[in-house]
């Protein structure tokens, strides 16, 4: 199979492409205050180029729209980061509704591992553990609670499940909002988590090791 050379743009185009791009509003928005200015002087600079002639231009102007493509990437590359910043949405365990109780949860988490929707399960199930620990007003009802922020706070009622509740953490961090993926045993070992939180009581020490007096 053959591999087509990328396309190179001459100077003209390349200016076309950078001045396009670099004016979209999104840009603007995620660059810092300090760099309007040279923003500004770059979009200007690259409007006010002639188009080069003679034998000097034909060298030149591949040599500028390479420049011109770089800079383009580089634009992209430090204000991506930002956009980004901006879009990400906050690592809440709860959506807006409040009203779903732990039952529901539990029942949306069988549905989905009925269907084989193990993302789904995992996270409704982790909600599920996390709307229990309200009702037993082991947590307070707090909007904006995070997973990691749950994990610390039942970690220090429920010593004996601080390992298994931080690995739930992550876990439904990394499928909710990593769109990691997830599988049957990530299900059943917080299946398995929730049915240890609610046979403890707040404040049980750890067992004793074997052989221990």
């Amino acid at each position: 199979m053959s591999v087509e050379p990328p396309v190179l743009p001459d100077a003209d185009e390349a200016r076309r492409w950078a001045v396009e791009e670099l004016a979209k509003p999104e840009y603007r928005s995620a660059e810092p205050g300090w760099l309007d200015a040279l923003w500004r002087d770059f979009l200007d600079w690259l409007a006010s180029l002639d188009g080069p002639s003679g034998l000097e231009g034909n060298i030149a102007a591949p040599l500028t729209g390479v420049v011109i493509a770089v800079l383009i990437a580089a634009a992209i590359v430090v204000a991506r980061p930002r956009l980004n910043a901006r879009t990400k949405k906050p690592q809440e365990v709860f959506d807006d509704d409040t009203s779903v109780s732990a039952s529901d949860y539990r029942g949306s988490a069988a549905a989905a591992a009925d269907r084989g929707d193990w993302a789904a399960a995992v996270v409704h199930r982790f909600r599920a553990l996390v709307r229990a620990a309200e009702d037993r007003s082991i947590l307070d009802a707090r909007p904006g609670r995070t997973a990691d922020e749950v994990a610390r706070e039942l970690a220090g009622v429920f010593v004996p499940e601080a390992q298994r509740l931080d690995r739930a953490a992550r876990t439904f961090d990394r499928i909710r909002y990593g769109h990691g993926a997830a599988e049957r045993a990530d299900y059943e070992a917080m299946t398995a988590l929730e049915a240890s939180l609610q046979s403890l009581r707040p404040g049980d020490a750890p067992a004793s090791p074997v052989g221990a007096p």
